[in-house]
Formats: structure tokens, C-alpha cells, sequence
């Protein structure tokens, strides 16, 4: 069992970069892989609604590291995406992966637990975090929630370290994901499939 970490900041080792890895540690000792995904700081193309993708599963674009996102997400059962908050809002980094990876690779994300992670100074976690879980729950995934909103306050990793609550809610973010990414494998072993949704009908708003 893995869990894919998308450090959505072009900091590698900043306060988002902190804050995935306090729960990574605890999936770790729950026997769940985890990877720590960075994102980095090249350019990294919108996407453009050409629907090649629907042909191939796939990118139409090819020079960055999307596609190969998307087979990894395939062999993971569950997702963590972090992102900083800029002007109480995800990285735009961060929401231009997320709808190529949604958009050509959504059936290798399907039916797998995901959560959101915001890291900020001060505020806009909770209206971040809406942004980013919008593509899980169009995408019929498990959200996981924790004991408070997924979030850490802080303007540098030390003071991220600082958050005791933040830290706290990250660990016990990655223990109710081991939790249910383990239920869904004990159902698989015992017959439970995940349902097969009705398809076809569009309605159009526009008359």
C-alpha cells in the first residue's frame, strides 16, 4: 500500500514540505509507502481543454512530469495535496496539475482516499482546501478528514514546527487514511468492489 504526497510549493523544503511530511512519518509506522512528490519550480503548462486526453489516458503535453504522475498515481491507494495559500487560494501551480492529472488520469485516482493539506501564514486554508478537494469529490474519492481542518499555520518551517495543533491534525490526518486505505483493501479481499457509476445523462442549462 502507498500514499502519494503532491508538495504543490515551489519551496522544497518549506512549510507545506513540513507539514506532509509529519504525516507521511505516521503512515510510515502504519506500514503504508509513502512519496513525497515536489512539484518544483519549472514551468508547468495549463490545461487547455483540448480533450486529447480523453484518446489516451495521457497529456497531450509531454514535457514535464505529469504523465509520469499519473501512471505512479495508478499503483497508489490513496493521496495526500499540499498546497500554500496565495490570496486565500491554492497554489495556481497546484490547480493547473491537479486538472491535468484529473482531467487525463481521473480513473487512476477513482474510488481512492485522498485529503487536502493548506499551509499558511495566517488564513484562506478553509476556502484553499475547498478548491483543491473540489476535484476529489467530482472524481468519486473517500475525502479524509481529521480532527480538525487540514491545516498548518506558520511563515517558515520552524514556526510551522511550532504549531503543535497543526502537527497534531496532520498525524491524525495520515492515521484515519491507513485507517480506511486498509478497510478498502479488506474489502477487496473479501469481495467488495467498488460500484460502477451510471453514466450518459448531461443536462443543459442553456435553452
Amino acid at each position: 500500500m502507498k500514499v502519494l504526497l503532491f508538495n504543490g510549493s515551489p519551496n522544497q523544503k518549506g512549510c507545506t514540505f513540513t507539514a506532509l511530511s509529519e504525516a507521511a512519518a505516521v503512515l510510515n509506522q502504519e506500514g503504508i509507502e509513502t512519496e513525497i512528490i515536489q512539484t518544483g519550480n519549472k514551468t508547468l503548462r495549463d490545461c487547455i481543454g483540448c480533450g486529447g486526453c480523453g484518446k489516451t489516458g495521457h497529456c497531450v503535453f509531454d514535457d514535464d512530469d505529469v504523465n509520469r504522475w499519473i501512471d505512479m498515481a495508478a499503483e497508489a491507494d490513496g493521496f495526500i495535496f499540499g498546497s500554500p495559500v496565495y490570496y486565500a487560494h491554492p497554489s495556481g501551480r497546484l490547480l493547473s496539475l491537479m486538472d491535468r492529472l484529473f482531467y487525463a488520469g481521473g480513473s487512476k485516482f477513482a474510488h481512492k482516499p485522498a485529503a487536502a493539506v493548506a499551509s499558511a501564514r495566517r488564513a484562506g486554508t478553509t476556502a484553499s482546501l475547498d478548491a483543491v478537494q473540489k476535484h476529489f469529490t467530482i472524481n468519486q474519492m473517500p475525502i479524509v478528514s481529521s480532527t480538525y481542518w487540514n491545516m498548518v499555520h506558520g511563515n517558515s518551517p520552524e514556526e510551522v514546527l511550532q504549531d503543535k495543533e497543526g502537527l497534531q491534525t496532520m498525524r491524525n490526518l495520515a492515521r484515519n487514511m491507513a485507517w480506511l486505505i486498509k478497510c478498502i483493501e479488506t474489502g477487496k479481499h473479501n469481495g467488495i468492489e467498488a460500484p460502477q457509476p451510471e453514466r450518459g445523462s448531461r443536462t443543459n442549462f442553456i435553452r
